[in-house]
């Protein structure tokens, strides 16, 4: 037997976890750009030891997702938009988290509240992302190589261009929106969206964070 839980954010509670992002990101002034990643590669570490409930994993596939996107040599976002990303990771820099992650089944509800605020923060970087991943994939099937062998091509970098573009533009537009929906499992039919089917796929990309 399960059961859904459904639980709203009001602004209150949204301006507290804005407030402890911006702590961690004072306290991870400094830090390169592999200690971000590395700080963010451990709590999925942390994450694969203990029971976790589904719809935290989900969140943290998507911060596995943030992380490829700054790793991925394929994709090799440029720097202003890979801060963006490491701005968003430095969060899990922050050893002073709201609910210790040592807490079973709940420990890691804070970090899945941050990296959904994050996701939103960042869903356009994530669907162009999701776009390149699905194209280098079906592009590697069709020519019969291993996407994981591939890292920049010409035949890739037209369509990065394009997707990167499309990025901009659409962050552009939506500049001064707030948060809208969340990318990737959010929505009608998306991954552990109520009601729908779990229909979010992953396309090969440098991630570690194992599902299951």
């Amino acid at each position: 037997m399960s059961i859904t839980l459904n639980f709203e954010l009001n602004d209150r509670d949204l301006a507290h976890f804005q407030d402890a992002a911006e702590r961690s990101r004072k306290a991870a002034e400094g830090k390169s750009e592999q200690e971000i990643v590395d700080c963010a590669v451990g709590l999925l570490a942390d994450a694969q030891k203990v029971h976790i409930p589904d719809f935290i994993k989900d969140r943290l596939l998507r911060l596995d997702d943030m992380i490829a996107m700054v790793r991925d040599t394929g994709w090799a976002l440029p720097e202003d938009d890979k801060q963006r990303v490491l701005t968003a990771l430095m969060y899990f820099c922050d050893p002073q988290d709201v609910i210790p992650d040592h807490v079973e089944v709940l420990g890691f509800l804070d970090d899945a509240v941050m990296i959904e605020l994050s996701v939103r923060e960042l869903k356009h970087e994530l669907d162009a992302y999701d776009d390149f991943c699905d194209y280098r994939a079906n592009e590697a099937s069709r020519r019969g190589v291993d996407p994981a062998t591939l890292g920049r091509t010409d035949w890739l970098d037209g369509r990065r261009e394009e997707l990167i573009e499309r990025m901009h533009q659409r962050r552009d537009r939506d500049v001064g929106g707030g948060y809208g929906r969340s990318s990737g499992y959010g929505g009608s039919g998306g991954y552990g969206a109520p009601g729908g089917s779990k229909s979010y796929t992953r396309s090969w990309r440098p991630g570690g964070f194992k599902f299951g």
